[in-house]
């Protein structure tokens, strides 16, 4: 992509999570962007089908950072009872505030909640995959997904009370019983 191609979706992204700080996501319309970044209906349309597909391609942006950070993390190379992959998505929320307080907020609908949901059970049902754990995947990452989704939320929306560290402190304390749990090799009957 061409400098002015990034830069024309930056402003639109940017208008579009202004907007749903303002308005909600539901009651903005593709016009509300334009006039918001100065941008022309053909220009937008040439980029983008309408406003999901360009809350979509920002959401993308926001997952491959995300998923960056936590893959530069050395799998395996956690002592026991870390809290960095934890710390690793409260600290990207903490660093990004605005736009998590837009989409995580009130006025954000449930199309990021949906979105977020599944980005965390994908990075919890890879990790589970690779440790191995005697219960069915799917139901540890659905569970824990959804447990770290609602503390994200709930965190989000009271503005942040706590340092990124701290609240994962607190969800590893929650959640450190279950998760060794499942991961304990189940006994092998005859």
């Amino acid at each position: 992509m061409d400098r002015r191609v990034r830069r024309t979706r930056r402003m639109l992204q940017d208008a579009l999570v202004a907007l749903i700080e303002e308005r909600g996501y539901e009651r903005l319309t593709v016009q509300d962007v334009l006039d918001r970044a100065d941008v022309g209906r053909s220009t937008f349309y040439t980029h983008f089908r309408d406003k999901d597909a360009l809350f979509m391609t920002w959401f993308d942006g926001l997952r491959e950072d995300l998923r960056g950070e936590l893959d530069a993390m050395a799998v395996g190379h956690q002592p026991p009872g870390t809290t960095r992959p934890l710390g690793v998505i409260f600290d990207h929320a903490y660093r990004n505030r605005r736009v998590y307080r837009a989409v995580c907020g009130r006025q954000g609908g449930n199309a990021f909640t949906h979105l977020m949901q599944r980005l965390l059970f994908e990075l919890l049902h890879e990790h589970l995959c690779v440790a191995g754990t005697r219960l069915p995947v799917e139901i540890a990452a659905e569970y824990y997904s959804g447990a770290l989704l609602s503390t994200l939320l709930w965190w989000v929306r009271q503005d942040f009370p706590y340092p990124p560290e701290e609240l994962a402190a607190m969800c590893q304390l929650l959640t450190s019983p279950g998760v060794m749990a499942s991961l304990t090799p189940a006994p092998h009957i005859p």
